[in-house]
């Protein structure tokens, strides 16, 4: 049995019938996201859960094995060696975990979207896609595909045609946007439709993106009737 990650969560209204399960970056945590959900302009109809859980706190080498929270350790700079994938693969449980919990209260998998920022956007797209009940989507925000080249034998048949949201600064010196861009590539080339977005920013949102965001959240999951 996995423990639970410690998470904030925000319900924009009462008997929420959706949730987001939102992974923040590496060495940021929960709180990060939190104030974007008013920004987001959901319909007052919409009555959904955020999620915003607390990574656990590791070493990280690429910063000198300084301990913070992160999803996984960065052993280099380039993104074919970038992602532990034994920590990968934990943090993979810990969302299954945080997906079943929504379950347990009441909302469908089919409810439920991933999403993150960076680290916790990876994190995200590995665990949706491998997830074996179809989710409404995957929110993948400045980040890319970790072992793209085993995708095509991991993927869940539920999940092979998920919407993916994905955005990404064209000046980003962190996750690199060519890493973005092949990430989408290989995910065109699993099948997957992808919404891209690409903003002359460095590793960050802006207005502009935050309500494409917004408006992407209200398609996919549209109010209960």
């Amino acid at each position: 049995m996995t423990d639970l990650l410690p998470s904030i969560e925000l319900e924009t209204a009462p008997g929420p019938s959706a949730s987001v399960i939102w992974l923040h970056g590496l060495g940021a945590d929960g709180n990060d996201f939190v104030p974007i959900v008013p920004e987001l302009a959901l319909s007052p109809a919409a009555a959904v859960r955020f999620v915003f859980p607390h990574a656990p706190v590791r070493p990280v080498t690429i910063n000198n094995g300084m301990r913070m929270r992160a999803w996984y350790d960065i052993a280099a700079a380039d993104l074919n060696n970038r992602a532990d994938i034994t920590g990968v693969r934990q943090s993979q449980g810990e969302i299954e975990a945080l997906i079943a919990r929504e379950k347990g209260r009441g909302v469908p998998a089919a409810r439920i979207i991933l999403a993150g920022f960076s680290q916790g956007g990876a994190i995200a797209l590995h665990a949706g896609l491998r997830h074996a009940e179809r989710l409404a989507g995957i929110l993948a925000l400045s980040t890319y595909l970790v072992q793209a080249d085993k995708l095509p034998a991991e993927a869940a048949a539920a999940n092979r045609d998920v919407p993916i949201f994905m955005a990404h600064g064209t000046l980003d010196p962190v996750v690199r946007f060519e890493w973005g861009l092949a990430s989408r590539r290989a995910l065109e080339a699993n099948g997957n439709p992808v919404e891209w977005h690409q903003y002359p920013i460095e590793h960050s949102l802006c207005l502009e993106e935050v309500r494409a965001i917004g408006a992407w959240l209200g398609k996919i999951l549209p109010p209960v009737r």
